[in-house]
């Protein structure tokens, strides 16, 4: 199955998520078939918390991948924040 999650980055104690499309078989932060935006958690300031591409997120939707829960969770609240 296909689909929608978190790719953990970033140095210890300092997360940077992508927000990639992979097969759910692979691992967390293992090979994945697109990159569709980031999530920084630790964002202050002017810095930019959420970021993704809209029309690749309908795309893949569209085409059957799942969006895991906090994928949801994150693009509810950046759409609400637009």
């Amino acid at each position: 199955m296909v689909v929608i999650r978190l790719a953990r980055g970033g140095s210890k104690k300092r997360p940077f998520y992508n927000i990639v499309v992979t097969d759910s078989r692979n691992p967390r932060d293992g090979r994945f078939i697109e990159r569709l935006g980031y999530y920084n958690p630790m964002a202050s300031g002017q810095a930019v918390k959420t970021s993704f591409c809209e029309e690749r997120l309908a795309h893949w939707i569209g085409h059957g991948a799942q969006m895991s829960e906090t994928v949801a969770r994150i693009v509810k609240a950046a759409k609400k924040a637009a």
